[in-house]
């Protein structure tokens, strides 16, 4: 994956679930559906999702980056879920990747500053990463 020196390289923060869903629509929504964070991407750049919990709104950890795609043009685009949810969207062309658990990796993750403290950066559901971190997850993600 050689891109120029414009790409730039993005976390996700959802649960697995609803990244599976997205992964099988070729879509990515960040922060409960916000148009802003999809504003700072651009076509040629990439994502990979972190997911803390298995299930929106329930307890099971999942503490895995569950998938890694690239946005494939410029448009946002607003979907109706249901009546009172219209959130905004990306396409993404997503990677045949595997699953991978955080925990090996923390201690090489430049964007985790505080090592013991490693899930705060998560708590923004969206952020940039350098190229080095983002080679890091999507080698171990590549992997068979």
């Amino acid at each position: 994956m050689v891109k120029d020196s414009d790409t730039k390289y993005w976390i996700i923060v959802a649960s697995k679930d609803h990244v599976k869903t997205g992964i099988a629509e070729g879509i990515a929504q960040a922060c409960h559906g916000k148009v802003a964070p999809l504003k700072r991407m651009k076509k040629g750049d990439f994502i990979i999702y972190y997911s803390g919990k298995q299930t929106m709104g329930k307890a099971e950890k999942c503490q895995e980056f569950t998938a890694l795609g690239e946005v494939v043009d410029n448009d946002i685009y607003t979907f109706q879920v249901s009546e009172d949810f219209c959130p905004s969207r990306r396409k993404i062309e997503f990677l045949h990747t595997h699953d991978v658990s955080i925990l090996p990796l923390i201690s090489n993750l430049a964007f985790i500053q505080n090592k013991q403290s490693w899930g705060y950066p998560f708590r923004f559901g969206f952020f940039e990463i350098v190229k080095h971190d983002f080679d890091l997850i999507a080698q171990h993600m590549l992997q068979r």
